[in-house]
């Protein structure tokens, strides 16, 4: 993609929004978490909101807000209409109302903020080295269960944003091949086994997790009644060997090989790979940075890759799907579909070669 050429000027300011992003960013949360841009938007259609009028409604002394709205208004978030009142801008509306900008800034926030300080540390040493400001875990998977309970919430709706919306999409494809025995490899909170569950009275599952995690799920389950038909095995696909048992007509992986380094991702592959029958299909969902159609989709991708750096375990990343091609050819599997899903995700529907 060629790039846009700009006066000195702008490059200018651009660095500077970059040096002082943190303080953006903070300005932002203290905003939404305080209540005052939910304020401006519930009160915008009276034609703005005065600057009195927010600090007496919120009790918010006049020097912290002053210096709040001084800076949102810099950074494009507020603007004062022509009676001197405040208004959100668009992008003060996205910040206030989108979905995907609430489930970021909270995951950024809760999760990641203190621990990217420590993001040189990460690269340097191939570890998670801002794991640290969270809890004493190896990775951020043996901690999930763990985490306090901000924290763990901005997770599990960062996670599953970017993939319970596509499930049912997904379970069609799933579900043309008939299978009765599905293994779910990364079950997470138990969520897509309980949909397959619905989808189809005969499947039964069989989730594959780390043991804090399984628990969810199998809690899950059971509230849903479906504890004869949902059940569980723990795994470490960081073990030197890690193994599953054979009869899987499906085997299904949702985002959940971007969680490792490309040496890691072939062996788990390798071990399906063992396990599985001729007619056995393996299914891998992803979102792929090379196959993005906005450009804020891959800024998105490629910010989450400082996440897995820095936070969950110093070497995985979101990959281009030519990079996971090469992993599947070489675990000795071929692609037999190549399935778009939804705006953002990639389905690939495996088999022995």
């Amino acid at each position: 993609m060629p790039k846009k050429t700009i006066k000195a000027i702008h490059a200018l300011e651009e660095a500077q929004k970059i040096a002082f992003a943190p303080f953006v960013f903070q300005t932002t949360i203290t905003l939404k978490r305080m209540g005052v841009l939910d304020y401006i938007f519930e009160n915008g259609n009276q034609g703005g909101v005065d600057f009195s009028t927010i600090a007496e409604a919120l009790s918010i002394g006049d020097y912290g807000l002053g210096v709040l709205m001084e800076i949102a208004e810099s950074s494009n978030i507020v603007q004062k209409n022509k009676d001197n009142k405040f208004e959100l801008t668009k992008t003060g509306y996205f910040l206030t109302c989108n979905k995907m900008t609430e489930i970021n800034l909270n995951f950024t926030q809760d999760v990641c903020y203190q621990g990217l300080f420590h993001l040189q540390e990460a690269v340097e040493n191939n570890k998670p080295e801002g794991l640290k400001e969270l809890g004493p875990w190896p990775t951020i998977y043996e901690g999930l269960s763990k985490l306090e309970p901000n924290a763990q919430k901005s997770w599990f709706e960062f996670d599953h944003f970017y993939s319970d919306g596509v499930f049912d999409e997904a379970l069609k494809v799933v579900f043309e091949h008939k299978p009765k025995v599905l293994f779910d490899i990364g079950g997470n909170t138990g969520k897509f086994a309980i949909q397959c569950c619905a989808y189809d009275p005969t499947v039964n599952v069989l989730i594959f997790d780390l043991p804090g995690q399984l628990s969810k799920a199998l809690i899950n389950a059971k509230n849903k009644g479906l504890e004869n038909r949902i059940s569980g095995q723990e795994i470490d696909w960081l073990s030197e060997d890690p193994q599953i048992p054979n009869g899987a007509d499906t085997i299904w992986m949702s985002q959940f090989l971007d969680c490792f380094s490309k040496e890691e991702i072939l062996k788990i592959l390798t071990a399906c790979v063992a396990s599985m029958r001729d007619d056995t299909q393996l299914l891998i969902m992803e979102t792929f940075t090379d196959r993005q159609k906005f450009d804020n989709a891959r800024f998105t991708l490629e910010a989450t890759s400082l996440y897995f750096t820095v936070m969950a375990n110093g070497n995985s990343k979101m990959y281009k799907a030519t990079e996971f091609i090469d992993l599947i050819q070489q675990a000795g599997l071929e692609i037999k579909s190549d399935i778009g899903v939804g705006e953002f995700h990639t389905l690939l529907v495996c088999k022995k070669q």
